[in-house]
């Protein structure tokens, strides 16, 4: 079940997880957003219990540009405090380059 980052300490301290998390970069005018929004649940059933939080881009823009975020919906990979992957926008059309882009780091 997605969660939703309200504030920067709330994202320092999720990313800091000696366990993999995702974050998903997001905005509610991103047409794609939706596309992925529609499919996700499905994606999310494939992985037993997947830490899933999601950040509206617009009200964290440093974040987006530290994290090299430079289209949405981008899934991050965290892992005590580091990003160790990235689904870019342009490779997050389908369920099916998501789940691949998942199964590396979740299985």
């Amino acid at each position: 079940m997605t969660q939703t980052i309200q504030e920067l300490e709330q994202f320092q301290s999720t990313i800091a997880s000696s366990d993999n998390v995702i974050i998903k970069f997001t905005a509610g005018w991103c047409p794609d957003c939706h596309r992925m929004d529609a499919f996700f649940p499905e994606v999310e059933e494939e992985f037993e219990q997947l830490p899933v939080y999601e950040i509206n881009r617009d009200n964290f823009p440093d974040l987006a540009e530290q994290y090299e975020v430079m289209g949405i919906p981008s899934l991050l990979v965290f892992k005590d405090g580091e990003k160790i992957g990235h689904l870019h926008s342009a490779d997050a059309k389908t369920p099916e380059q998501t789940t691949e882009f998942l199964s590396s780091y979740f299985s």
